[in-house]
């Protein structure tokens, strides 16, 4: 009887701690200031004819009322487009006047916020901090005045490259494709001015997407903190898009900070192999899908999306986050390192990340890996939020 009545106080009790430190979790997260700094949802709800503050579940990763049950305080919605329009722009523009409408919908909900002030007082109130990163430096259209417009309109962050090149900086998809090699790579002369302007006005240099020498000849050039606004550590997941060791060292000595994506391909080196195998099943759809004038990207989205249980099994092991967390946390210390998940831009989140409601378990696992709760706090928004403040036009 005795054993029994042990077992049932050591059952409870392991039931209350359990209890407790899922209630600890949840309250840290929601306490604490989340920043996500690259969602790709006004290029699929333009595409698709959706509205962010419809509710989108099953449909996006991210809506409105999604992104306050999963505690983002400060979302980045990218501007983004291929590079193959007429007018790059002229679409940046249409895509920054869709975020407007949707804020002027919902003041009660949303903010639009240019400066750390700002975020501040959107915090306090209970409203989603929305900003602004316009993804490839192809939407200035070689024009430092289109740059300042874009800064006038809230743009705080500038990509300075994305897939593709652009006249005064090469990509990383572009330096590592042999066939390229002819041109001369990394930054060119007006290249470095636009860093150097971007320095003087405020905005944000962002290498997430550019290439090595485009990088280093930034490191270079900048007087400022750069942001990765999406990328991961390339000694885990060796893919043209990924941070080098020297490269997260290296942002971190410029006081910058690298906010990880969740893209399984990003993440899982084993990734590649299935999604080349996913594209040669289906890659006669794909072409169908295309020539009916869907682009290329929305038409993978759309086989992603129809063979559901293909791709479920191809997404990396919720684990991957945090591996990469921890090199960097290793590798630079914990000050250099925050979230961007690239949530709307990707089709294969982790396992367990389906949309932007799974952010608490980030948290949650950050707790079990032994994270402390400044350590958490920095993590979630605070090592982004002090990027945002030196780049600040004084």
């Amino acid at each position: 009887m005795k054993s029994i009545m042990k077992l049932l106080f050591f059952a409870a009790a392991f039931i209350a701690f359990i209890d407790v430190h899922a209630q600890n979790y949840k309250k840290l997260h929601f306490e604490s200031i989340l920043c996500d700094t690259h969602n790709d949802v006004i290029s699929t709800c333009l595409e698709k004819g959706y509205s962010f503050d419809q509710n989108l579940t099953g449909k996006t990763h991210s809506d409105l009322n999604r992104m306050f049950k999963a505690g983002v305080d400060v979302q980045v919605f990218s501007i983004w487009c291929d590079g193959t329009q007429v007018n790059p722009y002229a679409f940046a523009n249409r895509e920054i006047d869709t975020l407007y409408a949707w804020v002027k919908r919902n003041p009660g909900k949303m903010m639009l916020v240019t400066n750390s002030t700002e975020l501040m007082q959107a915090v306090k109130q209970h409203k989603l901090a929305a900003m602004i990163g316009v993804e490839g430096g192809h939407m200035i259209e070689n024009s430092l005045s289109n740059l300042d417009n874009l800064y006038a309109r809230g743009t705080r962050y500038l990509t300075l490259t994305w897939n593709n090149n652009n006249e005064w900086a090469t990509s990383a998809k572009f330096e590592t494709d042999s066939a390229q090699s002819q041109r001369k790579m990394g930054l060119t002369d007006f290249g470095k001015q636009i860093v150097q302007h971007m320095n003087k006005i405020g905005m944000m240099v962002d290498v997430s997407h550019v290439g090595e020498k485009t990088f280093w000849d930034v490191i270079n050039t900048t007087t400022k903190p750069v942001i990765a606004s999406h990328s991961d550590a390339y000694s885990i997941c060796p893919v043209p898009r990924n941070l080098k060791d020297d490269q997260i060292k290296a942002i971190a000595k410029n006081g910058g900070v690298i906010q990880l994506n969740f893209y399984s391909g990003f993440l899982d080196s084993g990734f590649d192999r299935k999604e080349k195998a996913f594209e040669a099943r289906h890659a006669a759809e794909k072409e169908a899908l295309v020539k009916e004038g869907k682009n290329e990207f929305f038409a993978w989205n759309a086989l992603f999306l129809k063979y559901a249980d293909e791709v479920r099994e191809m997404r990396a092991p919720f684990h991957l986050i945090l591996d990469h967390l921890d090199h960097i946390v290793k590798l630079v210390g914990v000050d250099y390192v925050g979230m961007g998940s690239d949530f709307d831009g990707i089709s294969f989140p982790p396992q367990d990340m389906d949309d932007v409601t799974a952010y608490p378990l980030i948290t949650k696992a950050l707790l079990e890996r032994g994270y402390s709760k400044t350590d958490i706090e920095k993590i979630l928004g605070g090592n982004f939020i002090r990027v945002l403040k030196a780049n600040e036009a004084k």
